[in-house]
């Protein structure tokens, strides 16, 4: 494998650099923020440019909140101007190591996706469900995987794969921020653990570029493991959810030996409780569906989460705090997620409950 050479100008050249301004600012254009870095364009990208070709780049002050979709998260946000660097950086590097990638790992690459990984885990079961013999899947889910990459371990791997002083320094000044604690102790929820007690040599943001750029070269160890010295053939990741199908149940239980092995001493990693070893029978849940040979359906707690946020936007829209557009756009959305399953009942709920009135005294109720 050739190591990736000579990439750093093209990183800072100004035509990259605006691209990467275009992409960074893609439904974001009206926000204050990408308002004041757009009105000195010109300006501010030379000075990006200046920073990164002297080496005095350094990462802005993150922003820090939390997501409660599909589970609680601790996102690290950068200002605007770190994301056109993070931009410039994954135009450049990401499409490079991705061809060192497997075929069958789905997240966050271009063309892949959980539709596509869900439409080839389907495919499989309908393949085994044709023989004679009864399969079973092995499941496997890293605990807290962002917040627990090693970042010695990262850089080595990088290294191995890139052979550019500049972007490997550039690089390790993204992942060893000096100013921001990714890492979480070891079964620490995000929300149990103070500042303090952060960790600064493992982790990664949630929310940043590179981040996902990172964590899908991080695990392509993994990937190369599984496929080229355990020899599996029904293997598929989408980020750190893996699922492997073979007819052999306590096969599998020794797989999974080997895998934990691997991730402790390799990657410095560790399963969670959802790892399990089941007939194919009962369905396998995978990014956010459960899949039969036959059919999938949206997992009962995603699509309660669904029904009440319609629920929800039917009574803002009765008090006036939401308008037909709101509701209309996330109907279309949501709707558009059921055609990639079994929704018939679904939809069928969902739109009998759908009734919009205004609350008495203000306007009369619309059509969607």
């Amino acid at each position: 494998m050739k190591r990736i050479k000579n990439l750093y100008e093209a990183i800072y050249d100004f035509d990259n650099l605006y691209h990467a301004y275009l992409e960074a600012r893609k439904n974001k254009r009206y926000r204050q923020d990408v308002l004041r870095f757009s009105a000195n364009l010109e300006e501010n990208l030379i000075q990006i440019q200046n920073e990164l070709m002297h080496g005095t780049y350094s990462v802005g002050k993150y922003r820090q909140f939390y997501v409660y979709e599909p589970k609680k998260r601790l996102i690290m946000a950068l200002k605007f101007k770190d994301r056109v660097v993070q931009w410039a950086i994954y135009r450049q590097l990401n499409h490079l190591l991705d061809k060192q990638f497997i075929s069958d790992s789905y997240g966050c690459r271009n063309g892949k996706g959980a539709h596509r990984a869900a439409d080839r885990l389907q495919y499989w079961l309908r393949k085994v469900s044709r023989k004679n013999e009864r399969y079973y899947y092995l499941k496997l889910d890293i605990s807290k995987y962002f917040y627990r990459v090693d970042h010695a371990i990262l850089l080595d791997i990088l290294k191995n794969k890139i052979a550019d002083k500049k972007l490997m320094e550039l690089l390790e000044t993204i992942i060893n921020c000096e100013d921001m604690k990714f890492g979480l102790p070891a079964g620490v929820d995000p929300d149990q653990c103070s500042y303090e007690d952060r960790l600064s040599d493992v982790g990664m943001p949630i929310g940043n570029l590179t981040s996902q750029m990172f964590a899908n070269v991080y695990l392509n160890e993994l990937d190369q493991y599984a496929k080229h010295e355990l020899r599996l053939r029904r293997y598929i990741r989408y980020m750190d959810d893996i699922i492997v199908l073979h007819p052999d149940k306590q096969y599998l239980h020794e797989l999974k030996d080997d895998i934990e092995d691997f991730i402790n001493t390799r990657l410095n990693l560790q399963l969670n409780n959802k790892t399990a070893i089941r007939p194919v029978s009962v369905g396998i849940e995978f990014v956010g569906f459960r899949i039969w040979a036959t059919h999938r359906k949206l997992k009962k707690k995603t699509a309660k989460k669904m029904r009440k946020r319609i629920e929800y936007l039917q009574k803002a829209y009765a008090r006036g705090e939401a308008t037909l557009d709101n509701v209309r756009c996330s109907l279309q959305s949501y709707m558009g997620i059921m055609q990639h399953f079994n929704s018939y009942g679904l939809q069928k709920k969902i739109l009998s409950k759908l009734i919009l009135r205004k609350e008495e005294g203000g306007e009369h109720g619309g059509k969607l």
